[in-house]
Formats: C-alpha cells, sequence, structure tokens
C-alpha cells in the first residue's frame, strides 16, 4: 500500500529538481529506494527522464548549426517543465506516470 509519506517524497524528486537540479531528487531517490518501491519507480523514471531529455538537448544544440536546432532546444524546454509538473501531481495522487519520449535506461 502506498502510503502519504511515499506519495510526498515521490513528488518531490519532480518538484526539487526545479530547484535544485539533479542533486535534490538523487538524495531523495537513494535514501528512500529501499523503503519504498512506489518511490523507486519515480526515481528511475525521473532520471530516466532526465537522460533522456539531456540527449534530446545535445542532439538539439547540435543542430542550431542548420538553423532546426533553436526550434528543437525550445520545444524540448518546454515539454520538460510541462511534463515533470505532470509527473509530480501524478505521483502525489499515488499514480505512476510515463513520460513521453523517455528512453528506459534503469527498468522498473
Amino acid at each position: 500500500m502506498i502510503t502519504h509519506e511515499d506519495k510526498t517524497f515521490a513528488m518531490l524528486i519532480y518538484v526539487l529538481s526545479f530547484f535544485s537540479g539533479l542533486i535534490g531528487p538523487l538524495i531523495i531517490w537513494l535514501l528512500k529506494k529501499n523503503e519504498s518501491e512506489f518511490i523507486d519507480a519515480h526515481g528511475k523514471a525521473y532520471f530516466n527522464f532526465l537522460i533522456s531529455y539531456a540527449i534530446y538537448g545535445i542532439i538539439s544544440f547540435l543542430l542550431i548549426f542548420i538553423l532546426i536546432g533553436f526550434i528543437l532546444i525550445a520545444i524540448i524546454g518546454i515539454l520538460t517543465v510541462v511534463f515533470t509538473i505532470i509527473a509530480a501531481i501524478k505521483a502525489y495522487n499515488g499514480e505512476h506516470y510515463d513520460i513521453p519520449l523517455t528512453i528506459k535506461f534503469l527498468k522498473y
């Protein structure tokens, strides 16, 4: 059963990314992943999302030289913010959210 504390920590994985970058979510995930499968799944989902969108950002940066990269970087930035907010809300509601276009490096 998913507790209120599990939902709160899973939500914080996403919300803290706005304020602390990688460090806040990593600390929560490492400290709580063995206590809750729900938190572990959201931590893995977040890091899959982070790695995937970093790859997309690097590719977009390289495409700046042919001018399409400017549009792609803007789109990736907007999607990152929107999907992070949606994932935080879903986590707080006790649901799992598969963020679109995410490559599953870490299995959950």
